[in-house]
């Protein structure tokens, strides 16, 4: 082979179109949400991956699968490629899963070319990254990381009220691997903005993520028949509701290209067409780069509180700054290839996040069809994954010390 060191585009696609067989939703959407039947299956299926590969596979009690392969030198600890096999309820083919397989595609290259790392290689499936199924999201590398307790992520529910840890024993992955050290975490992710896309890059070089914070809204009134109880005598919650969500989106444009909010669900009990609601349930999510422009968000969207209205924070990941040394390997391995490249700091949440908090960890990005993510639209061309995939190869050599050729 001439030139540099090349992942296989056209296997990794492969993987690729075949994982978007499994829990497969409409022409190109995907529902493969943490722990169900559809997760087990795409489980099992990596697992069979790795260990095709020589990788000695574990689990831990969240369900998170580790596949290592040794390094020359025993006395190294690995360093971890991974992302997420669960997916929206109505998802993309790319989202998580892109890191993942890159991972196995990077072990495939390195054994062909019989190139063997001083570090281990370990792959990582983390368990409910999405935290679409049980709340909060990243809970698998949380627990890894120790944000987590294990006692807190097995007690999460989900709607059916079925509990977390019974979840990951159903489906035959419930493990005793402990968190062990790890010398740094690279994460292949398509960017899930249009940013890249925009100004005609192929590699963004993530320095970083916003901060996120979750809140619980409930809005209490009282039921009521819609045709019979005059407008005036109402407790309807529904008006209250229309108010906090203009203040909720004025909170969001408060620092504008910075500050995001956003409503994702809103329920209301009990969910009758002719009948004024009890109550109304909503989320919302805040995000900034800066954490205190963060309080101050949460300051103001606190301050809506009333006697009518409860607001809980339920969860919140601070901004994260990615290890020098490791964004350096990235941003050097998308320069070696000749890749247009910039420093991104990303606005989604990714297990990256809390990884960070325990190992040098970076992220590469790569661009996707308009920005389109969290949606069955969502679309990313084999030359894309390609590229994210060869820049993730030679800057995992890059840190090891190795030499890609």
């Amino acid at each position: 082979m001439t030139g540099p060191l090349s992942i296989d585009r056209d296997r990794l696609w492969r993987r690729l179109e075949h994982s978007a067989r499994i829990g497969k939703a409409g022409e190109t959407g995907l529902c493969r949400l943490a722990l169900s039947d559809e997760d087990r299956v795409i489980r099992d299926w990596f697992v069979e991956q790795a260990q095709s590969l020589g990788c000695q596979v574990r689990y831990d009690s969240a369900g998170n699968i580790f596949a290592r392969r040794p390094g020359t030198d025993p006395d190294l600890p690995p360093i971890a490629i991974g992302s997420h096999l669960d997916t929206q309820p109505s998802g993309g083919r790319y989202d998580g899963i892109l890191g993942v397989l890159a991972g196995l595609e990077v072990l495939q290259t390195l054994t062909a070319r019989a190139i063997s790392p001083r570090h281990p290689i370990e792959i990582i499936d983390w368990t409910n990254e999405e935290g679409s199924r049980f709340s909060p999201a990243m809970l698998g590398s949380g627990v890894f990381a120790g944000i987590f307790t294990p006692d807190y992520a097995d007690s999460r529910t989900d709607k059916q009220g079925r509990r977390f840890d019974a979840e990951v024993a159903r489906i035959g992955y419930r493990g005793d691997a402990t968190p062990h050290p790890v010398a740094a975490y690279f994460e292949l992710h398509i960017e899930q903005g249009p940013v890249l896309e925009a100004e005609g890059l192929e590699i963004g070089v993530v320095t970083g993520v916003q901060g996120i914070r979750w809140f619980d809204v409930e809005l209490i009134g009282d039921c009521c028949h819609a045709g019979t109880t005059p407008m005036a005598l109402r407790r309807d919650p529904v008006p209250a509701l229309a108010r906090l969500i203009d203040a909720v989106y004025e909170i969001g444009n408060s620092d504008p290209g910075r500050s995001l909010s956003t409503v994702g669900i809103i329920e209301a009990q009990p969910g009758s067409r002719n009948t004024v609601p009890g109550a109304i349930r909503l989320t919302v999510d805040l995000r900034h780069p800066d954490d205190t422009a963060l309080d101050d968000m949460e300051q103001r969207l606190l301050s809506l509180a009333g006697s009518d209205c409860t607001i809980a924070r339920i969860w919140r990941s601070a901004p994260v700054q990615f290890d020098q040394r490791a964004v350096r390997s990235v941003r050097s391995s998308a320069k070696k290839l000749g890749f247009s490249h910039r420093d991104i700091v990303s606005g989604a949440g990714h297990d990256a996040v809390h990884v960070a908090s325990v190992a040098p960890t970076a992220m590469i990005f790569v661009p996707c069809e308009n920005g389109i993510s969290h949606n069955p639209r969502e679309s990313i061309t084999p030359e894309q994954a390609e590229n994210g995939a060869n820049v993730l190869l030679h800057a995992v050599l890059d840190y090891d010390g190795g030499t890609a050729r």
